[in-house]
């Protein structure tokens, strides 16, 4: 069976295809050099225009709505702009979702037309661009250590690295965290309340590497102004030990955190790059790898969740699981020397 590769590895070509959502312009050319946050291509997105339904909105007629707005044709308002409120003690008032102009008013509706937003493509990634993708990006290659996370709130950024952790098992909190760590991308621990996401962005902090994060906070890290990536999960897991070691050992060297979604289609997951000095380009590592004995795999599934282990044996046929369920499975042995059989599904590759 081929299971999916979780890149923790010390030294390797890492490769990207940076593409753009639409048509735009390209800024770089194939053989120049790119720092992570560059910008490589840049589009504009097409004008969109908005309905506003004050009647709807309100529950009352056309006619009574028309009375309410506040606007007019050509008239230029800012996201949050009041444009509409009922009568009453307690009325609703009606804003502006974004930026534009008024296009049409009448029968207790408003047209908005909002402005073309411009669309920067960053490189993601330190390197060179070997090839160039005319009107929608590049192909950039670096070199150097490389760890792969779970989530990512969507940002890049370059910093020192700094360790904050004793252990893979450590929470971030926000006595950890002082004016000598400004500037910095902190290696912390897991975070479970608020506090922490803030005193980072005081800081402020260039990017922050953790092992897991309340499922409460997940709305709050996406609006930090810093990159956030989550090497293992949701809720409070510890830091594979892979992941944990590499990065531990990389301290006060220059990291790129880019934090950019999971996609399944496009294979992009959220990650850290650790540039390194090369003598030759070392060969990239595999995205999917056939399962066999010897390989280091992460059970993806309860009651191991997260933990590392080698598989020692491929069982034959199917097996019968504590769930009653018959499936492919192999023989674990953990970090911790305990053995347990898992689901083939439940397993993915690690280096």
């Amino acid at each position: 069976m081929i299971a999916p590769v979780h890149h923790v590895v010390g030294l390797t070509s890492i490769v990207r295809e940076r593409i753009l959502p639409i048509s735009g312009n390209l800024l770089v050319r194939q053989g120049q050099k790119v720092s992570a946050t560059e910008v490589i291509a840049e589009a504009k997105l097409p004008r969109e225009h908005t309905l506003i339904d004050v009647a709807r909105a309100l529950q009352i007629s056309p006619t009574a709505a028309e009375r309410l707005v506040r606007c007019k044709v050509g008239e230029r308002l800012a996201a949050g702009t009041e444009i509409a409120k009922g009568k009453g003690l307690f009325a609703n008032a009606i804003k502006v979702p974004r930026e534009g102009t008024v296009v049409a008013v009448g029968g207790g509706q408003i047209l908005l037309e909002t402005s073309a937003a411009k669309v920067e493509l960053k490189a993601g990634v330190p390197g060179t661009v070997i090839e160039v993708l005319p009107g929608r990006g590049a192909v950039v290659q670096a070199a150097g250590s490389l760890v792969q996370g779970v989530w990512g709130n969507d940002k890049i950024e370059i910093g020192a690295l700094v360790n904050l952790m004793n252990a893979p098992d450590d929470t971030l909190t926000e006595s950890k965290m002082d004016v000598s760590l400004r500037g910095s991308i902190l290696l912390g621990g897991m975070i479970q309340n608020k506090e922490a996401l803030r005193a980072a962005a005081d800081l402020p902090a260039r990017g922050l590497i953790v092992p897991s994060i309340a499922p409460a906070l997940i709305a709050l890290a996406r609006e930090m102004p810093y990159p956030i990536v989550v090497t293992d999960g949701l809720g409070a897991l510890p830091m594979n030990s892979a992941a944990y070691r590499l990065l531990t050992t990389n301290a006060k060297r220059e990291a790129v955190i880019n934090a950019e979604s999971y996609n399944r289609y496009t294979g992009a997951k959220p990650e850290v790059i650790i540039p390194l000095p090369i003598s030759s380009e070392p060969p990239p590592s595999p995205d999917a790898q056939t399962l066999a004995v010897g390989l280091q795999v992460r059970m993806l599934r309860p009651p191991a969740l997260g933990a590392l282990g080698v598989i020692e044996k491929m069982l034959p046929g199917l097996t019968v699981l504590p769930s009653g369920l018959h499936a492919p499975a192999a023989e674990i042995k953990l970090e911790s020397n305990e053995i347990i059989i898992a689901p083939l599904v439940n397993l993915e590759v690690v280096g």
